[in-house]
């Protein structure tokens, strides 16, 4: 994705995750998957796009990819992705030609670096609905930098139902996906505790809502296998696997909110070997793999252990990238092995808390080359009145500090080169006119 930006460009370290070459996860082969694997291959060899391939397996059906500079959901009736240089051969709307040169669950290299973003909770109550409705301005650029930027969507897209018997039920309209595109978002999870404050029918509005405005949503579906089905995103050659899942339900609303065979909901991470065997399945088609999880407990800066273990699985599976939201603090973030953590972005576009560890925000940027993380970049915001503004200066300065000492209650490593690189941005920031700064707060 492209976008103009007044902001310095982004520092990333070119330097690579210090531990091996990030694994492939090996898995036992059925003959369902056997099968994917066969048809996985026709798809990237044929450039098919723009739609689902129906095979029915025990993983969920497999997305076909789209070579596109802002990937679209896979639908049909989605509108087309606007023109742009995605490195693709296919043109806006068509599905681009993807090369197959590798062996069966193994992807081609990669071309060249790429950038991805992630941002944490997003609801549309109050002064946030309405810095929504515009775009959300204070950090349109910033996401719009990235070639792939994820958040995390906490209400349900739907006119219908009634309210859960909970504390606090939120409710979004459904031109917040065209809202949230046009912000620069590509991929929305709307795997957490509030995705269907309304009901179970609120998935198949919030599905045709995302569909029209061209948003691919994850974690939520018709069924199980949609439900946890990724969505596969083509970025410069770059295969790109999101899932969303969530540990954290209500326990009276989680049977009733968990997807099944035959009916709607969303993906639960508790249903700990249904999202391993996903992540294995992804692991075979695409260079990186992206689950962004709603885990850990409010309030709480240091995760839970259920969090680590769950991190450990995941990365065993053969995920390269596991961030997550809920406990609407920062958590810390860093190396697991080969793979990529952050326990807890915050809040993103969040109103209603007067605490200032629930302002504390930001936008994790990683640089990945190949199937490696190999660069780390926090930029830090503050939420006021429910909207992200992006900080500088000395606030960025200490704010950078501050989502690194979270770091050590994690048992996560820093990223290599990652201090000389928040050191180089710090810089930048400091040297920006002192009126620039000051617009800021």
């Amino acid at each position: 994705m492209t976008g103009t930006s007044s902001r310095p460009p982004l520092r990333r370290p070119g330097s690579a995750v210090p531990t091996r070459r990030r694994r492939r996860a090996r898995r036992r082969t059925t003959p369902d998957r056997a099968k994917l694997a066969i048809v996985a291959l026709a798809l990237l060899a044929t450039g098919t796009g723009g739609t689902w391939l129906g095979l029915e397996r025990a993983g969920g059906r497999v997305p076909a990819l789209a070579d596109a500079e802002r990937p679209e959901l896979a639908a049909p009736a989605a509108p087309a992705a606007p023109a742009g240089d995605a490195g693709g051969t296919g043109t806006a709307g068509e599905p681009g030609t993807v090369s197959r040169t590798g062996t069966a669950g193994e992807p081609p290299e990669a071309a060249g670096p790429i950038t991805l973003a992630f941002a944490g909770d997003i609801h549309a109550e109050g002064p946030s609905g309405a810095a929504l409705a515009a775009g959300l301005p204070s950090v349109r650029d910033l996401l719009s930098q990235a070639d792939l930027t994820v958040v995390n969507l906490e209400a349900a897209v739907t006119e219908r139902g009634t309210p859960a018997p909970k504390q606090f039920v939120f409710r979004a309209p459904a031109s917040t996906f065209g809202a949230l595109r046009e912000a620069g978002v590509d991929v929305v999870s709307m795997a957490n505790n509030h995705g269907l404050d309304y009901g179970v029918e609120g998935v198949t509005d919030a599905l045709a809502a995302s569909r029209a405005a061209g948003l691919p949503v994850v974690g939520l579906g018709e069924d199980e296998d949609e439900a946890y089905a990724p969505h596969v995103a083509v970025v410069r050659g770059h295969r790109v696997a999101v899932l969303g899942a969530t540990q954290v339900l209500d326990s009276s609303l989680a049977q009733a909110w968990t997807a099944g065979p035959d009916s709607p909901g969303m993906a639960s991470a508790k249903r700990v070997e249904r999202l391993l065997d996903e992540v294995r399945a992804a692991r075979e088609v695409a260079h990186t793999v992206v689950v962004y999880l709603h885990w850990g407990q409010e309030r709480d800066a240091c995760p839970l252990p259920r969090q680590e273990e769950l991190a450990e699985a995941l990365a065993e599976a053969g995920a390269d990238v596991v961030v997550g939201t809920h406990a609407h603090v920062l958590l810390g973030g860093g190396v697991l092995g080969g793979t990529y953590v952050d326990y807890g972005l915050g809040n993103f576009v969040f109103s209603g808390s007067r605490r200032p560890e629930a302002a504390r925000s930001g936008v994790l940027v990683l640089t990945v080359t190949g199937d490696e993380v190999t660069g780390a970049a926090w930029e830090p915001a503050e939420v006021r009145s429910g909207v992200p503004v992006l900080l500088e200066g000395e606030q960025a300065r200490r704010a950078r500090e501050d989502k690194d000492s979270r770091r050590g209650c994690t048992g996560l490593a820093a990223l290599e080169g990652q201090d000389d690189a928040d050191a180089d941005a710090d810089a930048d920031a400091d040297a920006a006119p002192a009126d620039e700064a000051s617009d800021q707060g």
